[in-house]
């Protein structure tokens, strides 16, 4: 059964003004840890795939807040929830800490899509409650 849906678009340009007025703290206070490591590696490599990468990342955990309806309150936090790669390129979202204990103790799943375009990131999470 569909617990919640969220989709958001975000513009790249105003991610990157914001990273050009805050610096790395920006990327710091929205990413998670492994997340931040993407980022940085792809952002040496072409600064265009660091910023895109950044704004799908802050678009889907957005989705996500709006998924399972509780915006940015705990325990929901940026850097709490993640979204990572499979190896075949899949998305996935991992959580960590009280967000990941809140998720499960009401047995949800989420599923996501992401994509980007020259000046826009976009994502739609679909939460889940799995049968018991």
């Amino acid at each position: 059964m569909i617990y919640g849906i969220g989709t958001d678009v975000c513009d790249i340009r105003r991610i990157t003004a914001t990273l050009q007025r805050r610096g790395d703290r920006f990327a710091q206070k929205v990413l998670g840890p492994q997340e931040l490591q993407v980022f940085q590696a792809r952002r040496a490599r072409e600064a265009s795939r660091g910023l895109a990468y950044l704004a799908t990342r802050f678009s889907v955990k957005e989705s996500f807040s709006k998924a399972i309806g509780l915006g940015m309150r705990m325990p929901m936090t940026w850097r709490a929830c993640e979204t990572l790669n499979a190896p075949s390129g899949q998305p996935y979202i991992r959580l960590h800490g009280e967000l990941a204990a809140w998720f499960e103790a009401r047995q949800l799943r989420a599923h996501v899509s992401l994509s980007d375009e020259s000046d826009t990131a976009t994502s739609f999470v679909v939460v889940e409650h799995l049968p018991d």
